[in-house]
């Protein structure tokens, strides 16, 4: 469900500043304009309806990049590319508040096996996902069909999760974020972290899934919050100094501001772990959105996203009232 390739370009051609490209805005997918009154995005796998994004963030989509992105490769194995910000502080907040109001969100529990014994995770932050594998994708009345056939796919493909489409309100940041990466994306998972004791432990986005040298793209709304990344441990060996530089090396620390949006791409996620620590003081009381979009290549994918993302858990959104997420019941009672 990833849109077409663009043509290669140079970044720079992007970004100069009496000819740069702008992000041509589209109608809603085919599968998402027949479920739609045209203010709403809507499928049997949602909850509840999406609003489509307001038409002075549309306006103001097509403004993006707000600065050049600057290509950071000067450690081992790093390849980022960094824009601060992406989104224009003239409606980056307004985006934030319109997708915390919106969407739907998970605080999702799972188990797993530590030497032999059974632990419980409770995710320390709330999840949402949407989007397809390369195998599949959406057919204009919602159902799942194989990409290289057009043939429904086989009742049990995804035993342990319901794919959904990924809804106007974030697609239509997800076609802007491929022409200025030059890459394409079928998923989008949001974390939303309510405040500074929510966060995500060391981790590295390299899923044999995802395909060799990965790219992915993450978006901060809301809260500053630091994005500490650290090298992969290297095995020492006799004589080599850049293994000893790369194990005593200082975590590389990024104060993710509202708008801001950082690249991962080439060796990073095979060689580096990347990280949202806790934090005390500072914006610590307020709330972060975190956007990220990537492509999995096979059905292993959606299925760990789905699990790891939505899970079996109740629904959550936000109560503009109380100021804090909320159980949400069908009905709109809470």
């Amino acid at each position: 469900m990833s849109a077409p390739s663009t043509k290669k370009r140079a970044l720079t051609e992007f970004f100069s500043p009496t000819s740069q490209k702008k992000a041509r805005l589209s109608p809603p997918p085919s599968h998402l304009q027949h479920l739609t009154d045209h203010v709403s995005s809507s499928h049997s796998t949602y909850p509840f309806p999406l609003p489509y994004l307001p038409d002075h963030i549309i306006e103001k989509l097509s403004e993006t990049p707000s600065t050049e992105g600057k290509v950071i490769k000067d450690q081992p194995d790093l390849d980022l590319l960094y824009f601060q910000p992406f989104i224009p502080k003239s409606f980056e907040k307004d985006l934030f508040d319109f997708l915390r109001g919106q969407l739907f969100f998970y605080r999702v529990q799972y188990k797993i096996k530590r030497g032999g014994i059974e632990t419980q995770i409770n995710t320390p932050r709330y999840t949402t996902v949407f989007g397809l594998d390369e195998s599949s994708r959406f057919a204009a009345d919602g159902s799942i069909v194989e990409t290289s056939t057009s043939k429904p796919v086989a009742p049990n493909k995804y035993p342990t999760c319901r794919p959904r489409p990924i809804p106007q309100c974030l697609d239509e940041l997800r076609k802007i974020t491929e022409v200025f990466t030059e890459s394409t994306y079928n998923f989008c998972l949001v974390n939303y972290y309510a405040n500074g004791a929510d966060s995500i432990s060391y981790h590295s986005d390299d899923e044999r899934f995802l395909g060799l040298d990965p790219a992915i793209a993450s978006f901060s709304f809301g809260a500053k919050r630091d994005f500490l990344m650290k090298h992969k441990p290297v095995p020492p060996r006799e004589g080599d100094t850049l293994s000893d530089q790369i194990n005593n090396a200082k975590p590389l620390k990024l104060p993710l501001a509202s708008g801001d949006m950082i690249l991962m791409r080439g060796k990073t996620q095979a060689n580096w772990l990347h990280s949202i620590p806790k934090r005390k003081g500072g914006e610590s009381d307020k709330g972060r959105i975190n956007i990220t979009f990537r492509k999995a290549m096979v059905k292993g994918g959606t299925e760990n996203y789905y699990q790891y993302n939505v899970g079996k858990g109740e629904v959550w959104k936000w109560d503009e009232r109380k100021k804090e997420m909320r159980p949400w019941q069908s009905g709109g009672s809470r």
